[in-house]
This record gives structure tokens, sequence and C-alpha cells, in this order.
């Protein structure tokens, strides 16, 4: 069996409550680390696991056999739940749970193609479903300006021009093809001495943006948070851990925006927005995991949980 660690197990419990919760969703089931911790605090809990990778689904499942007839599993992506729910003939939900980070497994398979420490085909897609281009084509069609953003917005890197220059003039002379020849270009691209004092692979933010971009994360997520709290009992509890500055400010702004009574612009003098309150937030500031699990799990560092409640 795969190890995993699932990404703040325990204040996951505390804030979704499964021994008060029955029916929970977890759209992003991965390798089932938060579903096992579920049902293992809640005798009476079921949980929708839904993921798009098949492989992490045959994972799930077995590591969740010990409860047969609480768990219900579907291949999708999560901002298709409400088809899932249909499916097992759910209509509300207790609460809600999203880790939007990259499993182990899909960082550790080197032909998925999403790390830059093992070669492997340049690929990066979570689903291969019709939609989802692989990140070689990207790397090898897109226009400079295009990498450029791509790097600069996605991945946050200051030297994304420089990077994107040094991905054409390389594909020029070859095509880019594995993890190994993108990661190698990238980290030319940096300056020596940045490349020493750089605390990360440099090539961690051009894989990160990437990834981004092949699997329309920024899109999914909008179009979850567009339909979730309709779902939601009174009293359910929507839980999102992110672990990119852009994935948390879209879950912020969410919240701060169905937790208010107007969002009429300030300059407005009457109130003419019909906005009715859906949510209380229950996490004034995200949590983040302590030193002991960052120790324990370093991928965790980046980690930041939001949690509201659907008001009645």
């Amino acid at each position: 069996m795969i190890e995993h660690q699932p990404v703040l197990r325990e204040e996951v419990i505390k804030w979704l409550e499964p021994g008060r919760k029955k029916r929970l969703l977890d759209g992003t089931l991965g390798l089932g680390g938060h579903t096992l911790a579920l049902l293992r605090h809640g005798a009476n809990v079921q949980v929708l696991g839904i993921d798009q990778d098949e492989q992490a689904l045959k994972v799930a499942e077995q590591r969740l056999a010990g409860y047969a007839g609480r768990f219900f599993l579907a291949l999708s992506s999560y901002k298709d739940f409400d088809r899932a729910l249909k499916e097992i003939g759910w209509d509300k939900l207790d609460g809600a749970l999203l880790d939007l980070g990259v499993s182990s497994m899909q960082l550790e398979t080197p032909e998925r193609g999403f790390s830059f420490l093992h070669d492997g085909p340049l690929d990066m897609r979570m689903s291969k479903e019709e939609g989802f281009i692989p990140a070689k084509n990207i790397v090898n069609n897109y226009s400079v300006q295009m990498l450029k953003e791509i790097i600069a917005k996605y991945g946050q890197d200051p030297l994304a021009g420089r990077i994107a220059r040094a991905i054409v003039t390389a594909r020029a002379k070859q095509k880019i093809e594995t993890t190994l020849q993108l990661a190698e270009i990238v980290k030319n691209a940096y300056p020596p001495k940045m490349r020493l004092k750089a605390r990360n692979h440099p090539a961690t933010r051009t894989f990160q943006a990437l990834r981004i971009v092949v699997n329309q994360e920024l899109d999914t997520l909008k179009e979850f948070l567009d339909k979730i709290v309709h779902y939601l009992t009174p009293g359910g509890r929507l839980a999102i851990i992110s672990f990119h500055s852009l994935e948390d400010r879209i879950v912020k702004l969410f919240f701060k925006k169905e937790s208010a009574e107007c969002i009429c612009p300030p300059q407005k003098m009457i109130c003419d927005c019909n906005h009715q309150k859906t949510l209380h937030i229950l996490t004034k500031k995200p949590i983040t995991p302590d030193e002991e699990e960052i120790e324990r799990n370093p991928r965790s560092r980046s980690a930041k949980l939001r949690v509201a409640e659907r008001v009645g």
C-alpha cells in the first residue's frame, strides 16, 4: 500500500464534525486518507468520495474496504459532484471537503509527468478525458508571451520571461518531451547565484504553473464553489485546503461574499443587490500545519485550511 499522509487531518476532523454529521463529500478523494479518518471518527457518517484519477480511486477503494456500505466512489471532477450525488440518491450534504494538493502517488509516478525529480513524459493530466491537453503541447506550441504569462501568473516566478525564452530557444533545436528535459532548461535559465540561493528547485514554479493550466484547476474550483452552497444543509460545513495563493484567494473572496448581507459597491447609498447571506466564516484566518506536521510531511508546509458553515 502506498504511504499517504493526509494534510491537516486532525483539523479536518475537528471542523467537519463527523460524529455529528451524516453525509459528507470528499471532492478530492486521492488515496482516501481524509475519508478514512472521517469514517473512523463518525459511526454513522457516510462519505461520497470523488476523484478524476482512476488509479487513485482503486487505491482508495482498497484502503476503505473495512467501511463497505458507508462510502461511495465516483470517477469524476469535483466540480460535477451534483451528478455523483444524484447517482447515489443524495440531495443534500452535511459537509464537504476539498484538498487541492497533488497526491504523493501522482508526484512519485514518473509516467504521470508531474515531477521534475523523475524522468517521464511531460504530461501532468490528472484525467485523460477529452479537453485536457498534456503539458508538452503547451511547452512546444505556445508563444513566448503566452508561456511568460502562464509562468508569471500561475507560478509567480519573477524570471518568467527568461524561462519562456529559454523554452522557446530549446524547443527550436529539439522537441521538449520529458520532465527532466524541461527541468534542466528552467534550471539553466536561472542565473548561477540565484540557483545556489534557491530554497526549492528552480523548476518548481514552472511545473506548478503548467499543472494548473493543464488541469484547469482555478476554473474548476470556481465552478464547484458556485454550486456547493446550494447543496449544504443548514449547519453544513465547507472545508477547503489550498496550497497556492491564487486558490486561497478564490476561496477567501468567495467566503467573504457569501458571508455578507450586501455585496453592493461601497459608493452605493441604497442596497439593490438582493444578495442573501449563505455562509458564516468559522476560520477568520486560515489554519496552517504546525512545525511537527511540516517536519513529518514537508509537502504540507504551504497548506491553508478555510472553513465556513451554511446558514439557515
